[in-house]
């Protein structure tokens, strides 16, 4: 003991930018050449091939708009703005929020063959986000944190609130803020193994393992759930998008992008009815956010980067009620309102539903259909 135990411990872990990126600012606070030539007198000291490749530079016409390039640049930096950038309604056009709602995929992370936490990279990306946050918020407001329970959601959720106390302290704001707490609609998508439903990533080990025996032994005919997660896994060997895949190709073992959609409403609404007038900064995963994302503007617009998220804005007056509400989604530039649904009076489409109009029907026999006699 040293006496001073009222004192906070230490803080021994920074969150600075990587080193490749502090020397980037570096050179970018630097003036440019022509500006330390004729400070010193003279021009003698730039190259003259430097010289001329600007000047070509300058001379060139206007690049194409941005909003005309579909690469992968353009995605970057389309997602840049929708990280960085708001834009307000004019006063007369403005509709009350209730509830603005983050969903925010996870910060880089280990690998996915086993549920591992964040590399020191996603750590700093999710504390950044978290001082970012701190600019947007103004005094008086509450921000509920909710994380579903892999490592990695887990982890990007501590380091955002982490990031937003830095910030709130530095720019000494009054905010209210609830600790980072899992919630279950807020899961990443589901598989069902053999023993039980479980994250895809968690389902990983058995699936390699199983498979491994199966191409060793040649053991027959492989089961249906490992063929459907062995398709899953190679679409990510291979270098293409599982996610894609998933969204796409039926899988009966795989838990469905609707379901995922439905529950993430389901956890929205009761969040929003638990703390009206908060922001809401949840932390999940690139699948489901994705989905939800599908599910509004109606077409793909791609997987999101790390700690990028979807923004939901409740409109409406509190006590906040689903189904009827509007609301706004907005990702990549791109902002959709939509009708909030009530998930209880939505069909369960199981075999045996009655909401098609079969209520007073009884369940159909095996191998006979609803409308069969």
């Amino acid at each position: 003991m040293t006496g001073n135990g009222d004192q906070p411990p230490a803080r021994i872990d920074r969150f600075d930018a990587p080193l490749y990126l502090a020397r980037f600012r570096e050179r970018h606070r630097e003036p440019p050449l022509e500006e330390t030539a004729d400070e010193g007198g003279s021009a003698s000291s730039m190259p003259i091939y430097l010289k001329r490749f600007r000047d070509r530079n300058a001379a060139r016409q206007a690049e194409v708009p941005l909003w005309q390039r579909a690469d992968l640049a353009t995605q970057q930096a389309l997602t840049e703005d929708n990280r960085n950038k708001e834009v307000s309604a004019p006063p007369s056009a403005a509709r009350q929020v209730l509830n603005d709602v983050y969903l925010i995929r996870h910060g880089e992370t280990q690998g996915y063959s086993t549920d591992s936490g964040l590399t020191p990279q996603g750590a700093w990306q999710s504390h950044t986000y978290g001082r970012t946050l701190a600019r947007r918020v103004k005094s008086g407001e509450t921000i509920v944190f909710r994380h579903a329970a892999t490592n990695r959601a887990t982890e990007t959720a501590q380091q955002i609130h982490r990031g937003l106390v830095d910030g709130i302290a530095q720019y000494e704001k009054d905010v209210t803020i609830v600790e980072p707490e899992p919630a279950e609609e807020f899961r990443n998508f589901q598989f069902v193994a053999p023993d039980g439903l479980k994250d895809v990533t968690a389902a990983f080990r058995q699936y390699s393992a199983l498979l491994e025996g199966h191409e060793r032994t040649a053991a027959g005919d492989r089961p249906l759930w490992l063929v459907e997660m062995d398709r899953f896994w190679r679409t990510q060997q291979g270098g293409g998008d599982p996610i894609q895949h998933w969204l796409t190709i039926p899988l009966v073992h795989f838990e469905p992008p609707s379901m995922t959609v439905r529950r993430f409403w389901a956890g929205i609404n009761r969040l929003s009815a638990e703390f009206p007038g908060a922001r809401l900064a949840i932390t999940s995963h690139s699948g489901c956010i994705r989905a939800f994302a599908v599910s509004a503007l109606g077409y793909d617009p791609g997987e999101p980067y790390n700690t990028e998220h979807v923004r939901v804005k409740l409109l409406g007056d509190a006590p906040w009620t689903a189904g009827g509400r509007d609301a706004t989604i907005a990702y990549r530039n791109r902002v959709q309102e939509v009708k909030v649904p009530d998930v209880d009076q939505l069909p369960q489409w199981s075999v045996h539903d009655d909401w098609a109009g079969f209520r007073d029907a009884a369940p159909p026999r095996s191998g006979q259909g609803p409308g069969d006699v």
